[in-house]
């Protein structure tokens, strides 16, 4: 599963993470702020650190498929986050900010000597521009860019959990099926599930699927799903998947 590491727990942030925890996103906030930054106001965060921005970012490490979201309430600390971002690995970084801001941002970040490949890979401003003015309104425009371009990356890049249950994998699709070979779902004895194949009616069918298989026993086996089929799944987005069912 992605980490989508929020800097800064404001408004927007709080809107950003609410969607993010349904689109199945790992939230993580921070915020040198506790008011800001607490399991009260996100309860939906898997992790939460209220500690000066630099700590937090060094605390959390870095990984190939993070997703960092700056939302901070100012621009030092947009500078002081990019920067230590941009040192380490990512799948994605956005910042908000009007274009003055964040050109001041950007001629500091090159006078240090971060090359321009670097800096245009940063998403700015962040979000896909849909006319949004809300809280609420921009953190749709952000979440729909962070699906743009996870999709563009593909199936998660992060291993699915050791924890036992079934390990559903596509390993086929055709068609404009939402997600393709590649894409895990666990589905753990009590039905609780990490990660997806596709969302809707499909995932509910394999998961399904996958409980009675854990309770049956026996070998790997695969799955052709259609998802067009009106008499079964009847998905608007079509196509079909094969999945492949492993206990582990």
């Amino acid at each position: 599963m992605e980490r989508l590491i929020l800097c800064g727990g404001g408004h927007v942030s709080l809107e950003l993470a609410h969607i993010a925890a349904r689109l199945d996103f790992e939230v993580c906030v921070i915020d040198d702020r506790p008011e800001f930054a607490n399991a009260g106001r996100f309860p939906m965060a898997a992790q939460i650190l209220a500690q000066p921005f630099s700590q937090a970012l060094e605390a959390l490490g870095s990984r190939p498929s993070d997703f960092y979201c700056i939302l901070t309430r100012g621009h030092v600390y947009d500078k002081d986050c990019l920067e230590q971002i941009l040192r380490g690995r990512y799948a994605y970084v956005g910042m908000i900010g009007s274009r003055r801001k964040i050109s001041a941002v950007m001629e500091a970040l090159s006078a240090q000597g971060f090359s321009p490949q670097q800096l245009s890979g940063v998403h700015t401003p962040i979000g896909l521009l849909l006319g949004g003015q809300t809280p609420a309104e921009v953190a749709v425009e952000i979440a729909a860019q962070l699906i743009q371009v996870r999709a563009q990356l593909g199936p998660a890049l992060a291993p699915p959990p050791a924890d036992p249950g079934v390990l559903c994998t596509i390993t086929k699709k055709t068609g404009s099926a939402p997600r393709g070979p590649g894409a895990w779902m666990l589905v753990r004895p009590d039905g609780q599930t990490t990660g997806t194949v596709g969302g809707g009616a499909v995932e509910y069918q394999v998961a399904q699927d996958a409980l009675a298989q854990w309770r049956e026993g026996g070998d790997a086996q695969e799955r052709c799903y259609d998802l067009g089929d009106p008499a079964t799944l009847g998905m608007v987005c079509g196509g079909r998947i094969t999945v492949r069912f492993q206990r582990q």
